[in-house]
């Protein structure tokens, strides 16, 4: 096991955590099998004030996890039928997080592609719920800690990505929020992932 992510890792602003985990390893431990891959592809929410952010309404059941301590998952249901997973990051009582988007799998491929089934490879974890369903996630893991390992779902150190292969975009899918947060560039990706996203 490589070393997991330390609290302190997480207790920053979320776009620079959205930043730091591009070449990190998701872990999950999945009937009985660790199941991992390299993170390519995230966005950052920051606080209230940031109206793409679940804790623009404030405090409430489901972003309750937001406000507490940085380096927590916090697991949301969205569309009726898919489980999105973020960490929490930031200072204890400020909510911020940062979503998963896509993944390079890289360890228990053959459950991966099992509960991916008929989708190939490319299309495995090039998405946020796609992630969730391939690895098991839902709102059981909602508030696990992710620098630890008794709840079976954290992030290990791994190869940081090189500068020059991170790329920035808008956020994807708020198109409904107002300027300048529909806009802001929060989304930060390594170029490989560009060929696998969905759109």
């Amino acid at each position: 096991m490589r070393e997991i992510l330390p609290p302190y890792f997480y207790r920053r602003p979320a776009l620079e955590v959205a930043r730091a985990l591009l070449g990190m390893r998701l872990v999950r431990e999945l009937d009985g099998q660790r199941v991992s891959g390299r993170i390519i592809e995230t966005e950052a929410y920051q606080g209230e004030e940031d109206l793409a952010c679940h804790a623009r309404a404030g405090r409430t059941a489901r972003t309750a996890v937001m406000y507490g301590p940085p380096g927590r998952a916090y697991v949301y249901f969205t569309y009726g039928m898919h489980w999105c997973l973020n960490a929490v990051t930031g200072a204890e009582g400020e909510p911020a997080a940062v979503l998963i988007r896509a993944l390079e799998p890289l360890e228990g491929c053959d459950l991966i592609a099992a509960r991916r089934a008929p989708q190939p490879r490319p299309l495995w974890l090039n998405g946020p719920a796609k992630i969730c369903q391939a690895f098991g996630i839902d709102r059981r893991l909602n508030g696990a800690d992710l620098t630890a390992p008794q709840d079976r779902l954290w992030i290990e150190a791994d190869q940081p990505a090189p500068e020059i292969q991170i790329q920035t975009s808008p956020r994807i899918g708020i198109q409904n929020v107002p300027e300048p947060w529909r806009s802001i560039p929060w989304r930060v990706f390594l170029t490989i992932s560009e060929t696998t996203r969905r759109p």
